[in-house]
């Protein structure tokens, strides 16, 4: 199939390049010598559309400290500088293509339109919340676990906009007295977490094979806020896993248009390698919706939600772990109200290392037609997770 090759994400037709720029002391209708070229390759065969890129932002003859991306065309594409030193941006490539990008030194403009995005909410007991396009998802804070409510695991929050609407959720909740549990017209939040792994909540396992549940998180650094990626790092009061007290950071992303984030798991305090479970919680209402696939590997679910006779659709959440072994359900080992068990991928943890994994969401009512579409979309994830696309840099 081809793809149209447009990397921009307005639809101006007149290069912002030409529209009296002047670059290295010159006004140029074309891209000036100073000008670095990014070239991107596709080293499979299907078309990939609006992935984001990322690449250092140490750049050969350019000093910064800001830069602005334009496709073949001359128009802007929309950038982000991140906290880890890296110049990220969308593109789209043909199956087995070639784009290439060009980079200078400049301010970027703010036109484009800001989908990716989260913050704490002290107000909502210590919600830490994000979203992007297609969903929105929140950890649970210091504040719910000293309530002693029990909620482990990530909260899904459906969508069926594009547009940011954790603000509003959350105020008209407070305010208004809307409830953000129904759907008034852009998604809801009926996805049941309680003590379990909730959307996609990694966990140890103790020599006995049970889980070790983490509780809420203890602390928080927001390290990218938008407008194309959101970038979380979260610390987690210690547990003890087999006499060991083993505290847990995890490094959570969210990019514009993905459908997962990605997140990195570290350990400290663990006395050898464990077994890590990273799983979704299978309802009873619907308790064989799930599916596992060792070649993809990915774990999937279809939840119905709450309450179905709302007719609130179905979530479907997912996890894709390259790193891990064992694709399959888990039955819970106590009874907790309503959850049937886990889907869960099993890996190795190393002590000393990072692990790293995939986890999101999508909704019937969002996008997404049915499970069959919705694993189609993990497979399609681990296929680019394991061929990512090629980045030269070309002076």
């Amino acid at each position: 199939m081809k793809v149209k090759n447009t990397l921009t994400r307005e639809n101006s037709t007149m290069p912002d390049i030409a529209k009296g720029l002047v670059i290295c002391g010159i006004a140029f209708f074309a891209f000036p010598a100073c000008a670095l070229t990014v070239e991107i390759s596709n080293p499979l065969p299907e078309a990939r559309v609006g992935e984001i890129v990322e690449i250092s932002a140490s750049l050969p003859g350019l000093t910064g400290p800001t830069y602005v991306v334009y496709d073949a065309n001359g128009r802007e594409i929309q950038s982000q500088l991140t906290y880890d030193g890296k110049l990220i941006f969308p593109v789209t490539v043909d199956s087995l293509g070639t784009v290439r990008v060009s980079v200078l030194e400049g301010k970027p403009s703010q036109k484009f339109p800001v989908y990716v995005g989260g913050r704490q909410y002290p107000e909502r007991k210590d919600d830490l919340a994000w979203e992007n396009e297609h969903s929105a998802y929140r950890a649970y804070g210091p504040a719910l676990e000293r309530s002693g409510e029990r909620a482990f695991g990530y909260d899904i929050w459906s969508k069926s906009v594009a547009y940011p609407i954790l603000e509003q959720r959350y105020y008209d909740d407070r305010v208004r007295r809307i409830s953000f549990h129904e759907d008034h017209g852009n998604g809801q939040d009926d996805y049941a977490v309680g003590p379990t792994l909730g959307g996609g909540t990694a966990a140890l396992l103790d020599k006995s094979g049970k889980i070790v549940y983490p509780y809420c998180y203890k602390e928080y650094e927001i390290l990218d806020n938008g407008p194309l990626r959101f970038t979380v790092s979260l610390e987690y009061n210690p547990v003890n896993v087999d006499g060991a007290d083993v505290t847990e950071t995890r490094l959570i992303s969210l990019d514009s248009g993905s459908w997962l984030n990605k997140t990195k798991l570290r350990y400290e305090g663990l006395k050898g390698k464990s077994r890590l479970v990273q799983g979704i919680v299978v309802h009873t209402n619907n308790p064989k919706a799930w599916s596992a696939s060792k070649k993809g590997h990915y774990v999937a679910n279809q939840d119905i939600n709450q309450h179905p006779e709302r007719n609130n659709g179905t979530v479907f959440v997912g996890i894709v772990s390259p790193a891990s072994d064992t694709f399959r359900f888990m039955p819970m080992a106590e009874d907790v109200k309503d959850a049937e068990g886990h889907v869960v991928a099993v890996g190795d943890y190393q002590p000393g290392e990072e692990f790293t994994y995939w986890w999101g969401s999508g909704w019937s009512k969002g996008g997404v037609v049915d499970g069959n579409e919705w694993e189609s979309i993990l497979a399609t994830q681990s296929r680019h997770i394991a061929n990512p696309l090629k980045i030269k840099i070309i002076r």
